[in-house]
């Protein structure tokens, strides 16, 4: 028999039995194939919208669910930038720990092809997909892309480092905002006031929400919040910290620390502050983030916020895997704690400044 059609006249597909139940497409998956252990309340409200529908899966795409390839599939914003290459080498050393292979697919800043690419993992059966950068890293979440994503969780996990709107993935992410409070409580240590952030986009989660945190510390010490000192509309690289920097000097302004979003943007800020003349940290203190091998290598050496990324990897391989396993007590949405590297571009704010 077939299955009867929804209310929009197309076949029943597992997501929608999962909406209806109120679980997870994973979870209805699990009880159509009995892969793993699912607990009675969950078990019977899936059974009861399976009949409600007259219910039948493809016997096809059952038995591909019941196979696993020991493959998770990771699809990558740029892996030209070091933040993207530590992530991919830290979740391939995870995932050979786990007895899993990895396949990387790199969409380079292009969401067409980034939408392209998350299809071709689908199609090749690896048995989860983790998401870093690109659409799942957006401030407002593409209902498009969002409901490619619930297709794809019908069968196969998905694991983010941001947020999907719409959808039930897992994230595994870095808690921004603790990571904006410990650079600016460093800097207030150091006595700074008049301080400047460059790089990144405001459409962007991870920004948004450290400027926001950057505002409220800023408030929370009773100091003025000058939108001039902070970047906006630019990226995440050298060109993008060195044009803002530039900026800032050409209004006639000279911060007294200056927070980049990431060190590839440090390196420009670093550029431009010597052109102009200054020092750091004698004239300017300059803080990172993502602290990668561009923090040690800078002159002088960057102070940097970093991500621990053996447990990132870590925790997104493992999160991958109790998806695969059918484990339902993997937390929706797993912090990572960011920690501060002090280094040599750290300095006191000069008296009178």
């Amino acid at each position: 028999m077939q299955s009867k059609k929804g209310s929009e006249g197309r076949a029943i597909t597992i997501y929608d039995i999962a909406r209806e139940a109120g679980v997870s497409p994973a979870t209805v998956s699990r009880v159509l194939t009995n892969r793993a252990k699912v607990s009675s309340a969950k078990k019977d409200e899936v059974l009861k919208v399976i009949e409600k529908y007259n219910f039948r899966p493809n016997t096809l795409a059952k038995g591909l669910a019941e196979t696993r390839s020991k493959t998770i599939g990771v699809l990558m914003a740029d892996v030209r930038n070091p933040y993207y290459a530590s992530m991919f080498v830290s979740c391939e050393m995870a995932a050979r720990t786990e007895g899993y292979s990895v396949i990387l697919y790199n969409f380079l800043g292009d969401v067409k092809l980034e939408e392209e690419l998350l299809e071709r993992l689908f199609e090749q059966r690896v048995d989860a997909i983790i998401l870093l950068g690109g659409h799942a890293d957006e401030l407002v979440s593409n209902t498009e892309y969002a409901e490619a994503v619930n297709n794809i969780m019908a069968t196969t996990p998905v694991v983010i480092t941001g947020k999907l709107d719409g959808t039930q993935c897992n994230t595994v992410r870095i808690n921004s905002v603790k990571s904006m409070e410990l650079v600016m409580e460093h800097l207030f240590s150091l006595k700074h006031e008049k301080i400047a952030v460059v790089g990144g986009r405001m459409d962007v989660l991870s920004t948004y929400e450290k400027i926001l945190k950057y505002k409220q510390c800023l408030k929370g010490r009773g100091l003025p919040v000058d939108p001039e000192l902070i970047g906006d509309g630019g990226g995440y690289d050298f060109n993008s910290g060195y044009r803002q920097m530039n900026e800032i000097f050409e209004k006639g302004l000279k911060p007294t620390a200056v927070i980049a979003i990431n060190d590839f943007a440090a390196w420009g800020v670093m550029r431009s502050i010597h052109e102009h003349g200054f020092e750091i940290p004698k004239d300017i203190t300059l803080i990172g983030y993502d602290d990668t091998y561009m923090a040690e290598a800078a002159d002088p050496k960057l102070t940097s916020v970093n991500y621990n990324y053996e447990e990132y990897g870590k925790a997104l391989v493992r999160t991958a895997i109790r998806l695969v396993e059918g484990d339902e007590t993997v937390p929706r949405v797993h912090m990572i704690e960011p920690s501060l590297v002090v280094r040599d571009s750290s300095g006191m704010r000069r008296e009178g400044e």
